[in-house]
């Protein structure tokens, strides 16, 4: 562990001292504007409207099938929206691709790698096309390597990777271009405790380093400790944003996941009649 943590110092000092691009400060660093996708007749996202300042810790929330992974697809260029616009600070991300996908890391819930790539070479090719020169981009690869205990698998083929490998690897490469905008769609799932702790380590660095962050999860203690902002989809609908202590307030919970569930109307019959244990 006391490599780790000083693998992790060096990472987060590299990222740091690296130039970011700027968003401007009179625009949100994310929004959407009216957003709606269906799918055939069905709405996935109903008019959704969403405003995230540069700096924010932002979590979106919502049960299985609410609209935010919809949401996260449009808004960094996956799903073309079906009404509505969505952008990065002064970007469009329909209108101005190119500059959009320079400004954003992704880590989506279910991701597609190069299966005959390596773990170095995923984030050596992530980093040219990101305009790093090699000898930066050799640099913070090995360090996002090391601290995310990859560094034993860097030479092997990511089509034999776990799935948390490939969930690590995946975001070192969605960072190592140190992105201003950064969105992380359960990016917990599937990682082991002290992995997920660097992880949440590296997010924190990178949120009080100015990086904006929008971040799905049903991990709610995580959500709890990591956002500074919360946005609860239901049915395709943005209803509540929220901070944290905002949200528990306004529900009436002592904790962020029964003022979720509160939220969301899931506090219905947690028991099943038959379902005891005999006396027999």
């Amino acid at each position: 562990m006391g490599a780790n943590r000083r693998y992790f110092r060096a990472v987060t000092q590299s990222l740091a001292n690296q130039p970011a691009v700027d968003l401007a400060p009179t625009q949100p660093a994310v929004w959407a504007r009216g957003l709606v996708r269906k799918f055939g007749k069905m709405t996935a996202v109903d008019e959704v409207d969403l405003s995230i300042l540069p700096g924010e810790f932002y979590g979106l929330l919502g049960q299985n099938g609410a609209g935010k992974t919809t949401t996260i697809k449009c808004i960094v260029g996956l799903l073309r929206p079906s009404a509505g616009t969505v952008g990065i600070g002064e970007f469009d991300t329909w209108h101005s691709p190119t500059e959009v996908k320079s400004r954003i890391g992704v880590l989506p819930e279910e991701f597609n790698l190069y299966e005959r790539l390596t773990g170095a070479e995923l984030l050596d090719f992530t980093a040219a096309m990101h305009g790093l020169d090699r000898a930066e981009a050799q640099k913070r690869r090995n360090e996002l390597l090391e601290m995310l205990d990859l560094k034993g698998a860097g030479s092997k083929l990511i089509g034999d990777y776990s799935r948390g490998m490939r969930k690590k690897v995946a975001l070192g490469a969605a960072i190592i271009h140190r992105p201003p905008v950064l969105f992380l769609d359960e990016p917990f799932e599937g990682v082991d405790a002290v992995s997920a702790r660097l992880i949440r380590n590296l997010l924190q660095q990178a949120a009080a380093g100015g990086t904006t962050i929008v971040f799905s999860s049903h991990e709610m203690h995580l959500v709890e400790k990591l956002c500074t902002r919360i946005g609860i989809m239901v049915d395709g609908r943005l209803t509540i944003e929220e901070t944290p202590e905002g949200l528990c307030r306004l529900t009436g919970k002592e904790t962020v996941e029964d003022a979720f569930i509160a939220a969301v109307g899931g506090e219905g019959v947690d028991q099943l009649s038959w379902y005891e244990t005999s006396s027999d």
